[in-house]
């Protein structure tokens, strides 16, 4: 989308390898904000970034100068054929997420796609929040040189997210410590 600050989707799935028997009945989704940004050496970047609803998993940071409806689909399936596919997904109205494959995608493996009314990101307020923090722990704090250097303090503070970050929503745990609590809670029952 140009012109936008970023893209968003979340998609939904009740049926989370790592979180099946658990019981809690929530329904888990992933998050694809794409910011933009641009090093010090003037090229300009986009960030797909996912994110698990449920554990506050980032998933995936993904930068690269062009992030068109195919590119983001390849992450996907990359993603569902890891975590399994999703229910549904909610995003906005972003050009490669209303793209032709996109379509095409949705229909042949029957999840539902739902898009927020232009102009209301509160509709996908977890995402908004997620924007923000990568904003402010991430992207505004670091001065990229270059897209090899995005990528690598990318991944730095993803790596920080997962395993260290408390997250309030958890029980101000991390999100690697919530999957691993889940986990144990699954074996026990």
């Amino acid at each position: 989308m140009i012109g936008r600050a970023y893209e968003e989707a979340i998609y939904s799935r009740t049926d989370h390898p790592d979180l099946e028997g658990t019981g809690s009945g929530r329904t888990h989704g992933r998050c694809l904000p794409t910011p933009r940004r641009e090093s010090t050496d003037g090229r300009r970047f986009r960030i797909l970034a996912v994110v698990d609803d449920f554990t506050r998993e980032n998933l995936a940071l993904i930068a690269d100068t062009s992030l068109s409806g195919a590119r983001v689909l390849r992450e996907l399936q990359t993603l569902c054929e890891q975590r399994g596919y999703p229910k549904t997904i909610v995003s906005d109205n972003g050009t490669e997420l209303t793209s032709t494959a996109v379509l095409k995608w949705v229909q042949e493996t029957g999840i539902d796609w739902h898009y927020i009314q232009p102009g209301k990101p509160t509709q996908n307020a977890f995402i908004e929040s997620f924007n923000g923090r990568l904003r402010d722990e991430c992207l505004n704090e670091t001065l990229f040189s270059s897209l090899r250097d995005a990528r690598y303090e990318l991944s730095r503070w993803r790596e920080h997210y997962n395993q260290v970050r408390p997250h309030s929503a958890l029980g101000n745990i991390s999100p690697a410590e919530f999957v691993k609590k889940l986990a144990q809670q699954k074996r026990a029952a």
